[in-house]
């Protein structure tokens, strides 16, 4: 089985009910895959949380598996968007730092933003809507 590291988007859709993210999240994980987030995820959605979204965010967020970023993680995230950047590719830090986790853990990105994460050796995973 499959450990799949979700993208913030995701995340918040899965949230909010859209695009039947619930749904799709629950089959992945009835078949036996780990979803998986990182403090990026975490700061992304608090970010833009409601107080009323606060007790379903925690049961969501606290039902996924935690990849921490130590100095490896950072380093290859600050690498990405260097190198990236000398290809005049801008990618943004949060961005990154998500791809630097999915590499250095080995873990397939589910998202549906595919343009900001353009390594070759990253594994994407799209669910369907």
């Amino acid at each position: 089985m499959a450990t799949y590291l979700l993208d913030t988007n995701i995340i918040i859709d899965a949230l909010n009910g859209r695009k039947n993210r619930n749904l799709a999240l629950v089959d992945l994980a009835e078949q036996g895959h780990t979803l998986a987030c990182c403090c990026v995820n975490v700061a992304e959605v608090y970010a833009g949380l409601r107080s009323k979204e606060e007790a379903r965010t925690a049961d969501l967020l606290g039902s996924l598996e935690f990849y921490p970023i130590g100095f490896p993680v950072a380093e290859l995230a600050g690498r990405l968007r260097r190198d990236y950047g000398r290809k005049g590719k801008t990618l943004s830090i949060p961005d990154t730092m998500i791809a630097a986790v999915a590499l250095h853990y080995r873990l397939a990105l589910i998202t549906d933003n595919p343009k900001d994460f353009p390594m070759s050796d990253l594994v994407l995973h799209w669910l369907p809507e």
